[in-house]
C-alpha cells in the first residue's frame, strides 16, 4: 500500500514538473519583466531585434523590388503602390471612421500594420522603434483597439491598456509567431475574410489534413514561419503580386526548404511535368473552399449595406474557385502610380501581371487568382487614381473621395477621370491538399481540362496531339 502510495506520488510529481517545463518554455517570458509598459519593454533586452525588424517589409511595407520589371531601382510596396481592393494606405492611414449610427466602421489600413500607429520613416529613430507593436506577431491572445491620444492623433494600444494584471498576462505569453498570429492580419485583408487572397483562409489557424496537409496539427502541423521564417525578421517569400521582398536572393519554392527535391514523385512521367509545372498546379485544384473570395471588386458603384450601415464597392464573392493558370518566371510587371496604365488583351489595366512563356526556360506553369476591378483613370496622363475609401465609407459619395486621392498623391485639383476595368494575378500557394486528392491527368488533358492550352503557347492539348501522331 505504501510503495502505490509512493509511486502515486512519483507520477503526480512527474506530470506537475512536464505541466511547468512545458508552461515555462511557452511562456519564456513570464520572469523577465515585472509589468508591460509598451515597446519600451521589450526594448530593454531586444533593441537590436527592433532595429532588424523596423528594416523589414512587415514594418516598412516597401523594400527592394528586383522581381518588378519596371521598378527602375525604386523600393515598392503597400507604401507607394496602389490596389485593386482597398487601393492605397494613401490618406487611408489611421482614424475612427464612424457610420450614420455612430458605430466605427473603420480604423484605416495601420490596423493590419505592426505598429502602434505612426506611418514608417526611412529613418530609424527611438519613436520609430517604440512604435513597433511586438505582441502582435509574439503573444497569443492580444487583441488591440484604436484610441484617441492626447495629442489629437490616434493610437493602437491592447484593449487590456487599463487592466495592468490582465495585460501583463497577455504580455507575457511571448512565442514564435503561430499560425493564429499571422492570420489575424493575413486572412482579414482586403476588408473581410479571405477578401483578399483566396488562399489564406481562418481555417488555417486549425485546419484537417484535407484542407491542408502541412498545417493540419494531425499532419506535418508546420506553422506559417516553417517555410517563410528567413533572419533578422526578414521573411521568405513574395508570391507573384508582391512588390517589394525581403529576402530577393534567397527566394522560397517548394524545393528550396528543405523538404522536397526537384525531383519529388516516383513516377518519372510526374517529375517531367513538376519541372515546367509548380507544385500547386496539382496540390491546390481550388481555393476559397470554406470562405468566399473577392473576384470582382466595381469601385465605380457603391452598394450599401444595411446590416453595417455603411457603403462599400459592389463585390463579387465565389467560393470553391478553380485557378487560372499562366507561365511565371518569377518577375512580375506592375502598374505604378504615376505611370500610363499598360492594356492587357482584353483591354483591361494589368494591376500585377506575372511575366514568361513557354519559350522562357525559367518559366513554369503556376496557379493563379485572377481579380477584377474597375478602378479610376486620370484623363489625359491615364495615370490609376486611388480613392479615399475612409471617406466614402459613411456617405457612398464616390467623386469627392476619387478627387481627394488625386490631390493627395499625384496633387492634382479637382481631377477628371474615367473608370477603367483592372486585372490582377495573384499566386496560389496555400491549402495544399495530401497526394491522394491531386489532379489526375485527365483534369488537365481531358476533354473537357481546366487548362487553356493556346493561351498557354501550345497549338492544342499535348496529350491529343500524341495520341493522334501515334495513330
Amino acid at each position: 500500500m505504501r510503495s502505490k502510495f509512493i509511486f502515486t506520488l512519483l507520477i503526480l510529481g512527474l506530470v506537475v514538473g512536464l505541466a511547468q517545463a512545458q508552461t515555462e518554455k511557452q511562456y519564456a517570458h513570464a520572469e523577465y519583466f515585472s509589468h508591460y509598459e509598451g515597446t519600451k519593454t521589450c526594448l530593454e533586452c531586444h533593441q537590436k531585434q527592433a532595429e532588424s525588424f523596423f528594416h523589414s517589409q512587415h514594418y516598412q511595407w516597401r523594400g527592394p523590388a528586383p522581381n518588378i520589371v519596371n521598378a527602375g531601382g525604386k523600393q515598392l510596396g503597400k507604401l507607394n503602390t496602389i490596389n485593386d481592393f482597398c487601393t492605397s494606405p494613401t490618406g487611408n492611414w489611421i482614424g475612427l471612421v464612424k457610420n450614420s449610427r455612430g458605430d466605427v466602421i473603420s480604423r484605416g489600413c495601420s490596423a493590419c500594420h505592426a505598429g502602434r500607429g505612426l506611418l514608417p520613416s526611412d529613418k530609424m529613430s527611438q519613436a520609430q522603434l517604440e512604435n513597433i507593436d511586438c505582441l502582435m506577431c509574439h503573444a497569443s491572445g492580444y487583441r488591440r483597439d484604436l484610441y484617441s491620444d492626447d495629442k489629437g492623433g490616434f493610437q493602437w494600444r491592447p484593449i487590456l491598456w487599463n487592466n495592468v494584471e490582465g495585460l501583463d498576462s497577455v504580455a507575457k505569453r511571448i512565442s514564435l509567431p503561430t499560425r493564429a498570429m499571422c492570420l489575424r492580419c493575413h486572412a482579414a485583408s482586403g476588408g473581410g475574410p479571405n477578401y483578399k487572397r483566396g488562399d489564406i483562409e481562418y481555417k488555417l489557424a486549425d485546419p484537417d489534413r484535407d484542407f491542408d496537409v502541412h498545417m493540419a496539427s494531425t499532419s506535418k502541423n508546420m506553422q506559417c514561419v516553417s517555410c517563410h521564417a528567413g533572419s533578422d525578421h526578414h521573411v521568405r517569400g513574395r508570391g507573384a503580386d508582391l512588390s517589394g521582398s525581403d529576402m530577393p536572393n534567397n527566394p522560397l519554392t517548394c524545393d528550396s526548404g528543405g523538404c522536397h527535391t526537384s525531383a519529388p514523385h516516383k513516377m518519372e512521367a510526374l517529375n517531367r511535368h513538376a519541372k515546367r509545372i509548380n507544385c500547386t498546379v496539382c496540390h491546390i485544384p481550388s481555393f476559397a473552399r470554406e470562405e468566399p473570395t473577392d473576384m470582382v471588386r466595381d469601385w465605380s458603384t457603391p452598394l450599401f449595406n444595411e446590416q453595417t450601415n455603411r457603403y462599400t464597392a459592389t463585390i463579387t464573392l465565389q467560393k470553391d474557385v478553380t485557378p487560372v493558370y499562366a507561365w511565371f518566371n518569377g518577375m512580375t510587371k506592375a502598374q505604378l502610380p504615376g505611370e500610363a496604365a499598360m492594356r492587357l488583351a482584353d483591354g483591361s489595366v494589368g494591376m500585377m501581371v506575372p511575366q514568361g512563356s513557354r519559350d522562357d526556360p525559367k518559366s513554369k506553369i503556376f496557379a493563379f487568382k485572377v481579380h477584377k476591378a474597375k478602378l479610376p483613370l486620370l484623363t489625359g496622363k491615364n495615370w490609376i487614381i486611388p480613392i479615399t475609401v475612409e471617406q466614402f465609407f459613411p456617405d457612398g459619395k464616390i467623386d469627392p473621395a476619387v478627387k481627394s486621392a488625386a490631390k493627395e498623391m499625384y496633387g492634382i485639383d479637382n481631377a477628371q477621370y474615367t473608370w477603367a476595368d483592372t486585372t490582377r494575378y495573384m499566386g496560389i500557394f496555400h491549402g495544399v491538399q495530401p497526394a491522394e486528392n491531386a489532379l489526375r491527368c485527365i483534369a488537365c488533358h481531358g476533354q473537357h481540362g481546366r487548362f487553356d492550352w493556346k493561351a498557354l503557347g501550345y497549338p492544342g492539348n499535348p496529350m491529343k496531339s500524341q495520341s493522334t501522331a501515334e495513330k
